[in-house]
């Protein structure tokens, strides 16, 4: 299975971190259907054809996730919308 990785650094303060991130999680349930949940510092997520986390860390943000196959043939897309919300939420 294909898989993301992505680790992006900031400036936030930890509340506003997970703020930004539970917007993120709150448009992608609108938009796609995307199921999410909190364990700890980590935002799950899944639906079908991906499994993924958003883990907060001091300073960091880390994204990873496990896409299915007909996702994974657009792993590149996603990793460059991925990147491109965490530049925007993450100044």
């Amino acid at each position: 299975m294909p898989t993301i990785d992505i680790r992006h650094t900031h400036a936030l303060a930890a509340d506003r971190a997970r703020e930004a991130v539970q917007h993120i999680a709150e448009t992608l349930a609108s938009r796609f259907g995307v199921e999410h949940g909190w364990q700890g510092d980590s935002l799950m997520f899944r639906r079908s054809g991906v499994d993924g986390r958003v883990h907060l860390e001091p300073g960091a943000v880390r994204v990873t996730a496990e896409l299915g196959f007909l996702l994974g043939a657009m792993k590149g897309t996603i990793e460059d919308e991925i990147r491109r919300v965490l530049n925007e939420r993450f100044r």
